[in-house]
């Protein structure tokens, strides 16, 4: 019997667990993911409750998860995996590899509409149309990260207008501004520190706003329940016209925050963002909706103050105290998914350098930019002083919030076909039925642009022209490294000295290519006197997933014979890892050579001499398992081994590198180690030399070598093509974060070499 029991609750326990961590997450997905949406309250009635977000976003878009990823970028990274519809040319076969490449782990098929497939990749100018739809998603989520705080906290800061009846309106606006400042200020500390504080303000403030709604239903109009039938809305619009159907541009931001529920999914599971919508945030905004319409259906004369009328006077203030702190978290949430989505865009080639901070040890994932930070206040505080009104604040937010919902209903579509696999006619029928749903609101909100529809307009060309402009760019310079490329045979004729002197260390040449010698390589040769004994073309790439996990981040071939010691390494991250300022890159480097120069001995199909039919051949290097490594490691310590390194470096360097690292502590605090090639009689004489060599040339030094490259348009390009690379991209270029300082490369050992591209 005691057996028995065992068995059953061992079985019991994973099942239970799975259950306690559904609620759990279902729990924290309060304070990220409905913040926005649960805020909505604050302002609909003044600007003026539908099914879309529980149709929509929680019965089929959840579904649509790149890997636990939302958002328009997610949709985009899943479509350019199953269809060959990214611009940037800079994909591999060994990326389709990668465990988290396909939905589901296996390739797709043809689908159902391979002639739909093959439309879409034989004409680049539908790939554009393709990339900049999802820029105009992306362009409004950063919009919806300045309108969102504006309309929120001026909302809930404009309730003291109730009870303090005398207190100007101007000073309202200051006091929301104060909050703004404060808000934004706060950021570089991270959310992670306040997360924990933010589900329960967002859970007492959705179950006040649900017994303030059922007791208004009961106090004022037990009857509006029937409001409820479809019947009602079909004598709303016979009885209104046009006026009705303009109001729909002040009810659809009942719907603003629907598309957190998928842009912010990353952070916890399809599973627990459903649970928590349909079991309270659904329940909570219909009692509050049609309490608030009970309310106003005896009370029209409180229309312009809006929700704040509708509180019962004994629980006045406490309400008001939460609503702040719950427009606060709405806010927040929505800042951190346009950090995130800024994030996104820069992975992916469409968005300029910019630092990112991780901002906590233990959260993956979550993060702080300085610049976007800081912009976004400017602005934000800008549409607050400017309007003063939550109204017309409310018309701008709507068109923004709506027009993300359209890319993503267009972007489902395409997922329906490409990813799912399910019949045209299926995409058609979702494509159809909420994006004429959402058209017609879009439409209604389009009437509103003179008062202040303008604003998410005239941000999104802002934000659109600063994306594309800069993949533009990147993408020419990218096609003219490709289209210029030095030919092995070039290489192989000036033998393995490279017809330079060749000196002791490791030279790292940073490039975009992931095949071949980019152009650059024949420009160090001219300008520097001598070169590297061990020469590794390193590549930091980012590739259409999520996350790449560390065993399949470095990738490692070999570039012409053996004796010529050059390598080629792809480090590949996905749009959601973080960069960091990694001390043991050079270490993980030198480990990943020597571990593939191990691995091409042991293949059998590896011929000793040298054949041009196997150049670019690479091989993914496991970082996290020591079995196997070639190479011993241990710490760098002692006057012994300060002994041993003071040849190779001269009196004058290792003063100005004790100097550097006094300036720049992080640096001296990095591990430093050393490698050995052990004593192993099953090792080939080839074989050990060249480990040799490669650990030799690492305790010489590691030097990384750039091209600082100056991009210009050809004398005959069109005056379209001119003002984009020399005033745009120039521009931006000159404006943003260097690439050495991005890649986190030390200032002492950067050797940079400029180049002109004429594209």
């Amino acid at each position: 019997m005691d057996a028995e029991a065992g068995v059953v609750g061992a079985d019991q326990l994973p099942r239970r667990q799975y259950y306690m961590n559904l609620l759990l997450l279902a729990y924290q997905s309060f304070g990220v993911v409905y913040g926005d949406l649960s805020t909505s309250p604050l302002y609909v009635y003044k600007s003026t409750f539908t099914l879309i977000p529980l149709l929509k976003y929680v019965t089929i878009v959840l579904s649509a998860d790149d890997n636990g990823e939302g958002g328009p970028f997610a949709l985009y990274s899943l479509l350019c995996r199953h269809a060959k519809l990214s611009l940037l040319p800079n994909q591999q076969a060994a990326d389709e590899e990668l465990s988290t490449y396909y939905r589901n782990g296996f390739a797709p098929r043809n689908g159902s509409a391979p002639w739909l497939r093959r439309f879409l990749e034989k004409h680049k100018k539908m790939r554009t149309v393709l990339l900049l739809i999802v820029l105009c998603g992306a362009s409004m989520v950063i919009g919806d990260g300045i309108l969102t705080p504006a309309i929120s906290v001026l909302s809930s800061m404009s309730g003291l207008q109730v009870r303090a009846t005398g207190l100007e309106h101007r000073s309202v606006v200051l006091l929301s501004c104060i909050v703004l400042v404060g808000l934004f200020a706060l950021q570089h500390r991270g959310t992670q520190k306040v997360a924990f504080l933010f589900a329960p303000i967002v859970i007492i403030w959705l179950f006040s706003i649900g017994g303030i709604g059922l007791y208004n239903i009961l106090h004022w109009n037990p009857n509006i329940y029937q409001a409820l039938s479809p019947y009602y809305m079909v004598k709303f619009f016979r009885k209104t016209g046009k006026d009705g159907w303009i109001a729909l541009g002040g009810i659809l931001l009942s719907m603003t925050g629907s598309e957190a529920m998928f842009a912010d999914l990353g952070h916890f599971t399809s599973a627990s963002v459903r649970v928590a919508f349909v079991t309270v945030i659904y329940p909570c905004l219909i009692l509050q909706y049609m309490g608030h319409a009970a309310f106003l259906s005896k009370n029209t004369f409180h229309m312009p103050t809006g929700f704040y009328d509708t509180i019962p006077e004994p629980v006045f203030w406490p309400v008001f105290v939460v609503a702040t702190l719950a427009a606060v978290v709405g806010s927040q949430a929505v800042i951190s998914a346009t950090f995130s989505i800024v994030k996104q865009c820069h992975a992916l080639g469409c968005f300029p350098r910019v630092k990112v901070v991780h901002t906590s040890r233990w959260i993956y994932g979550q993060i702080y930019i300085p610049e976007i930070n800081w912009i976004l206040m400017v602005l934000c505080v800008a549409v607050t002083v400017a309007f003063r009104d939550t109204t017309l604040i409310g018309n701008a937010y709507g068109i923004a919030c709506m027009t993300v919902m359209l890319v993503t209903t267009f972007l489902m579509a395409l997922i329906v076909i490409f990813v799912w696999q399910r019949n045209i006619v299926f995409a058609l029928f979702f494509l159809v039925f909420f994006g004429s749903i959402e058209a017609v609101y879009l439409s209604s909100s389009l009437m509103k642009v003179p008062q202040g529809g303008w604003v998410p307009l005239v941000l999104a060309f802002i934000f659109m022209s600063v994306m594309y402009i800069w993949h533009y760019g990147l993408r020419r310079k990218y096609q003219f490294d490709l289209q210029n490329k030095v030919s092995m045979r070039s290489i192989l004729s000036l033998g393995p000295s490279l017809g330079i002197v060749r000196v002791p260390g490791i030279g790292l040449i940073y490039t975009e290519l992931v095949t071949g010698v980019p152009s650059i390589f024949s420009h160090f040769v001219t300008n520097l006197p001598a070169f590297h004994e061990v020469l590794v073309f390193l590549c930091v790439k980012s590739v259409p997933v999520p996350y790449v996990s560390p065993d399949e981040r470095y990738l490692v071939g070999r570039i012409g014979p053996k004796e010529y010691r050059m390598y080629r390494c792809i480090v590949r991250y996905g749009y959601k890892d973080v960069q960091r300022d990694d001390d043991n890159f050079e270490n993980m480097l030198v480990m990943s050579i020597a571990k593939f120069i191990m691995m091409e001995a042991e293949d059998a199909s590896s011929s000793a001499s040298y054949d041009i039919a196997n150049e670019g051949r690479m091989a993914v290097i496991t970082t996290t398992d020591d079995a196997g490594t070639p190479l011993a490691m241990r710490d760098f310590n002692g006057i012994a081994d300060s002994l041993t390194t003071r040849s190779s470096k001269s009196e004058s360097l290792r003063s100005l590198q004790s100097s550097y690292e006094q300036e720049y502590p992080s640096v001296s605090r990095r591990r430093r180690v050393r490698f050995e090639v052990p004593e192993d009689d099953d090792m080939g004489q080839q074989v050990k030399d060249e480990l040799m060599a490669l650990v030799e040339a690492k305790h010489a030094g590691v030097a990384y070598i750039m091209g600082h490259s100056y991009i210009k348009a050809r004398r005959s390009s069109s005056f379209l093509k001119k003002f984009a690379i020399d005033v745009g991209y120039s521009f931006l270029r000159k404006n943003c974060r260097g690439p050495s300082v991005t890649l986190h490369i030390p200032h002492i050992s950067l050797i940079e070499v400029g180049m002109i591209y004429y594209v």
